[in-house]
């Protein structure tokens, strides 16, 4: 039963942090689309907040175990990569 709930625990934190690095996904949609480009100071502020918040929330959950810091990683690093091809995206649109 323990280990159930476990499970449960670590599918759910990286449940949660996947849709919170999808939340930072849309917002910079919306603000390249929007509201301003990727060369303003706004953006990259931005940017930078949610990404750090994300990554301390990251941190918590490894620290918690309820997500090895290798899958903690490879949500950044992937929400990295797909911000980068939306930014080089804007650039060529722009």
């Amino acid at each position: 039963m323990i280990h159930k709930v476990t499970i449960d625990h670590r599918e759910k934190a990286y449940a949660l942090l996947k849709a919170d690095a999808d939340k930072i996904l849309r917002l910079i949609e919306v603000q390249i689309d929007n509201l301003t480009m990727p060369q303003c100071p706004l953006y990259e502020e931005v940017l930078d907040t949610q990404m750090y918040g994300l990554s301390r929330e990251i941190d918590f959950a490894v620290r918690l175990k309820l997500i090895n810091e290798d899958e903690g990683k490879a949500l950044l690093e992937n929400l990295e990569r797909r911000l980068n091809i939306l930014h080089e995206a804007a650039q060529k649109s722009g």
